[in-house]
């Protein structure tokens, strides 16, 4: 999930002041947090609370409420600071932006050798999004966030399976597309610079998702996908939260991103964030 937080610490002076290239300084003292790392918190502790519904909207309550000031949308925000537990059929894109620990959670040991998807993990996918975002494009921008991350961690991980060839990062990305494209029917066929000249402010799963998703086909490495994701302007923040949770199921992230992007975490997020590197039975940064 530090993929997620990266992407929208990096993007979180860009959100409302766009830029349109990929030359810009990664970190500067007037980068912080937003909702999309609080909320990312959230799910994470979730999940680790049991992942039921009641977990979920508990957890985003919780984290939401202690950090009031983080640039929740609208209805969101009046959903968070209310008595309401109940879903408001949202299809933003912040269903996506919150995902990436459920994408962690995802395991099929006979993917390589039959094409099956995980069955049991797309529960919690659903469910992470469904107890606000629960029309349809908000869940399926979700469950198509989730699916690149576990094809991603597929290919980083070595598949870990004797009967299979690991893919290349060009069949990574091949796969990708097909899949993606095929269960959720985005079309992934643009390219960066066909999207950057029109692409605007968008708050959507429909206009958000598939973005990001071309942001890190494109990409060489970690940082290369956030830079991608940011400078195609919009909503940079929750764009590059999307993307950086994908490329870091990929590539791993440099130990200096690491070091830079977890000095912006508040001790309440940062202790999520260490409990969850332990229940994943590894610490994979310092």
């Amino acid at each position: 999930m530090l993929g997620a937080i990266i992407g929208d610490i990096v993007g979180s002076v860009y959100e409302w002041n766009n830029i349109k290239t990929k030359e810009f300084p990664l970190f500067s003292d007037k980068n912080f947090i937003t909702d999309d790392t609080v909320m990312t918190i959230a799910v994470a502790d979730a999940l680790m609370n049991g992942g039921s519904e009641d977990d979920f909207i508990d957890s985003m309550k919780r984290f939401g409420r202690m950090y009031p000031d983080a640039d929740y949308g609208a209805r969101f925000g009046r959903w968070l600071f209310s008595a309401d537990r109940k879903p408001y059929n949202s299809w933003g894109n912040g269903s996506a932006m919150r995902v990436s620990p459920c994408g962690w959670m995802m395991d099929c040991g006979f993917y390589a050798r039959t094409g099956c998807w995980p069955t049991k993990e797309w529960k919690i996918v659903k469910i992470s999004a469904a107890v606000t975002h629960n029309h349809v494009e908000g869940i399926k921008g979700a469950e198509a966030t989730a699916a690149a991350i576990f094809l991603s961690r597929f290919y980083s991980e070595g598949h870990a399976f004797d009967y299979s060839k690991p893919w290349s990062l060009e069949e990574l990305k091949e796969e990708m597309k097909k899949l993606i494209e095929s269960n959720y029917g985005y079309d992934l066929s643009f390219t960066l610079d066909e999207i950057r000249p029109v692409y605007q402010f968008n708050e959507s799963c429909q206009k958000t998702v598939p973005e990001a998703i071309i942001a890190f086909l494109e990409s060489t490495d970690f940082e290369d996908a956030i830079r991608n994701a940011i400078s195609l302007g919009g909503d940079s923040d929750t764009l590059a939260a999307i993307t950086g949770s994908i490329a870091e199921a990929a590539y791993g992230i440099p130990e200096g991103i690491v070091n830079k992007a977890l000095s912006y975490l508040t001790p309440p997020l940062r202790e999520v964030y260490e409990r969850w590197c332990k229940m994943m039975g590894k610490h994979p940064y310092p």
